[in-house]
């Protein structure tokens, strides 16, 4: 199994969509979660009269940089170090992990508290410190209870979204104590108390923590200013009051100029959490003496990335903001939840983002691609317009063309009949009657059930309606004839 994705331990897609669409009460967390953050979504959006024009921007902006994204890299991390900071490059997983830990371990320190991050997730930063004996704090709300519940994020955004409050209330009570200051006897479930729980607790953790790792939303090439937008104000802490600070970036963040980001924070604040703006917008270029961390550290991460860019058609994937908007319209995602994906990144962008990571050779890569409906409720929600469906279907050809051996699949003969079937009106008319005869000896009741061999897995879940006695094209022919109105 590919080391550069964290994998949550789960099957592949099929296998786990089934368990997950068995759970009552996690579909039931999922479509009240979504669909609240979708109705607040389109209310801010609609209160644009240019959305569309900004949706343009930010997507021309992502395609223009990706095609120069080696010399935007560069000016990246001159401006940096110009500006006193330290730009370390990871071509993987592994050396990204091996960086921040030596980075953690030249401080002397053995905590470090966490900003919310995909990358750190993606590479299993946590888990890396935590073999050299660091303890790494995740401070982000939803994050800390997945952390303290010893459970797995399901949304980029939310990552504890299959939870709901009750649930939340027991994790505060059973688990805080274990980790530093416990919840309070009497704690309830309202969401000011748990709050208030989660406050208490971190705040001697950022008062105590000499080093703090985040990931970053932007970086401005020009400028070397790396910003993280956020809710909370965790993140803030985290970014201003520990001595040491390392950010881990995925390399498709960077944008060429500082005032890019005049699009972007507009585009992801209520494309993400359905807000004008995020109230926490925290942006540092490089070290100020006297003010926020005194070293700081910048961790390029590749890990895949630039394979990525090889694709003409999926590297538009590196696209991503990070806003989930594709997870909360997806049909798929609010019956499965995102533990189903086994990947850091479910939803529509994770099934395309994935298997360009890790590869369509590896089999629970390859069956992401398939996760979906192609409805695209995705491609409509995207903020920087990813052509979702377009990749998804890219990808399964190529998930496809993996498997391909030198003796053809039967599904492969089957689909060379019918090309060959659908090519010619003579030989399709003869299909349609030998189906219609066909359909009848095998049918009950005028449905067709369960069918022997290859077709078993098509009509285990589905019955199929009796072919008509006569086909339109008979029926025409018959009634109109050639040459008649």
């Amino acid at each position: 199994m590919p080391d550069n994705v964290t994998w949550l331990g789960t099957p592949a897609f099929p296998e786990a969509a089934r368990t997950a669409l068995g759970n009552n009460q996690l579909r039931t967390n999922l479509r009240k979660a979504t669909g609240t953050i979708r109705d607040k979504r389109l209310a801010v959006t609609g209160e644009l009269a240019d959305w569309e024009q900004l949706r343009d921007a930010g997507a021309a902006l992502k395609l223009r940089t990706l095609r120069h994204l080696d010399s935007h890299l560069v000016r990246l991390e001159e401006a940096v170090t110009k500006a006193g900071g330290t730009v370390h490059w990871a071509a993987d997983a592994a050396e990204a992990n091996r960086i921040v830990t030596e980075l953690v371990r030249a401080t002397g320190q053995t905590e470090v508290v966490k900003v919310k991050s995909m990358a750190t997730a993606e590479i299993g930063l946590n888990e890396a410190l935590a073999e050299s004996g660091i303890s790494a704090y995740e401070t982000d709300l939803a994050e800390l209870i997945v952390q303290l519940g010893d459970d797995r994020p399901s949304h980029i955004l939310v990552p504890a979204i299959h939870r709901n409050r009750a649930e939340i209330r027991e994790i505060f009570r059973g688990a805080m104590g274990e980790w530093g200051r416990a919840a309070p006897d009497d704690l309830t479930d309202e969401p000011r108390d748990l709050a208030e729980a989660a406050r208490l607790h971190l705040r001697e953790k950022f008062l105590r923590a000499k080093v703090a790792v985040s990931g970053a939303n932007f970086a401005a090439a020009d400028t070397g200013t790396v910003g993280v937008v956020e809710s909370e104000g965790n993140g803030r802490m985290c970014l201003t009051l520990p001595e040491t600070l390392i950010t881990v970036m995925g390399i498709e963040k960077v944008l060429p100029s500082f005032a890019d980001l005049e699009v972007f924070l507009q585009l992801l604040p209520r494309s993400s959490t359905g807000e004008r703006m995020n109230p926490y917008t925290s942006m540092w270029t490089g070290t100020t003496e006297g003010d926020g961390p005194s070293d700081f550290h910048l961790v390029l991460l590749d890990n895949g990335r630039t394979a990525t860019l090889g694709d003409e058609v999926g590297r538009q994937a590196l696209g991503c903001i990070r806003c989930s908007a594709c997870l909360n319209v997806c049909p798929v995602y609010e019956r499965t939840g995102g533990h189903a994906y086994g990947s850091v990144y479910p939803g529509p962008i994770g099934a395309v983002l994935t298997p360009q990571l890790v590869g369509v050779a590896d089999k629970q890569a390859a069956s992401l691609p398939f996760a979906s409906t192609l409805c695209g409720a995705c491609y409509d929600a995207c903020p920087v317009k990813i052509n979702i469906p377009e990749v998804l279907v890219h990808l399964r050809a190529r998930a496809v063309d993996e498997k391909r051996g030198p003796v053809p699949s039967p599904e492969t003969l089957v689909m060379k009949a019918a090309a060959m079937t659908l090519s010619s009106p003579r030989r399709l008319g003869w299909a349609q009657r030998f189906g219609a005869i066909g359909g009848r000896l095998v049918s009950r009741g005028g449905r067709i059930g369960r069918l022997p061999g290859p077709l078993k897995r098509w009509s285990d879940t589905r019955d199929t309606p009796v072919p008509a006695r006569e086909s339109f094209r008979a029926w025409w022919q018959r009634t109109r004839g050639e040459g008649r109105s």
